[in-house]
């Protein structure tokens, strides 16, 4: 009889091969969380790839997150990793400077990862070391910022020409 793949258990694996490099456990809404140093990704990732009592084997996402506020740690990617067999999910995370915002790539161990890597770069300008074809995907390739980073003001406040009523937030300004 097997055992049922638990988020326990994948903690205790992890912890067991990596010890106190995997921080931040936490399960918000169920789904196990962790964050590991940027320059173990590839490794912990092959664990988990690996490892028959684990098999995630399934990458379902690669996005990143801007915190501005957050010195030395501005960019975190994030990786959704499914196991299908068990229809278990779980988010790595790591956390890079946003003035050396290399990261290894995980395209040799997951195919999928190569279209998700290409838009994470187009928009938050990670650079994934290694990959086959880093280059912009969705935006211009003469554009010389990256859009979703929290660099610039979402909107002008001193323009006369909006009604704020039609956006929800109250009173009109003419």
């Amino acid at each position: 009889m097997s055992t049922v793949l638990t988020n326990e258990i994948i903690q205790k694996r992890l912890v067991e091969k990596f010890g106190d490099a995997i921080t931040n456990m936490e399960e918000p809404y169920g789904m196990f969380s962790f964050e590991v140093p940027k320059d173990l990704n590839l490794k912990v990732m092959q664990f988990l790839y690996d490892e028959p009592d684990l098999n995630f084997r399934f990458l379902t996402d690669v996005c990143a997150v801007h915190y501005p506020d957050q010195k030395g740690r501005e960019l975190a990617v994030v990786y959704h990793l499914h196991n299908m067999v068990d229809n278990i999910r779980i988010r790595m995370k790591i956390f890079t400077d946003i003035n050396e915002p290399d990261v290894f790539t995980a395209t040799s161990l997951y195919q999928s990862a190569n279209w998700q890597e290409r838009e994470t770069y187009d928009f938050y300008g990670v650079n994934f070391l290694g990959h086959p074809n880093l280059k912009r995907i969705l935006n211009v390739d003469e554009m010389d910022y990256f859009p979703m980073r929290k660099e610039y003001p979402l909107e002008d406040r001193a323009r006369l020409d909006k009604d704020d009523e039609m956006f929800g937030r109250g009173g009109s300004v003419v």
